[in-house]
């Protein structure tokens, strides 16, 4: 089943974070995932959410998600983005 991760990221440091993005996106898709959203304009609906940047990645499943997270070729990038950002990160399956 197709699975999701989603982040929530405030970014603290952008010159730095850079960084971050360029190492992560070949990781993405050695792991056959995709971007389905990189950081667009988002409006709260409901609630009081305030996300800074949403990122949407998909990946075929769960398994192939916790694998590119947990990854040797995404240990970098990772350390990157914790660096220079606080986010949040969930895996959701999909449909």
């Amino acid at each position: 089943m197709t699975a999701y991760v989603i982040f929530d990221v405030e970014v603290t440091n952008p010159a730095d974070y850079e960084g971050y993005k360029q190492l992560a996106a070949p990781t993405v898709a050695l792991y056959s995932g995709k971007y389905i959203v990189r950081g667009g304009q988002a409006e709260t609906l409901e609630g009081d959410w305030l996300p800074k940047r949403i990122v949407v990645l998909q990946f075929e499943n769960v398994e192939r998600a916790k694998a590119w997270i947990n990854s040797p070729e995404y240990s970098e990038a990772r350390a990157l983005r914790h660096k220079y950002a606080v986010s949040q990160a969930i895996v959701v399956e999909g449909i």
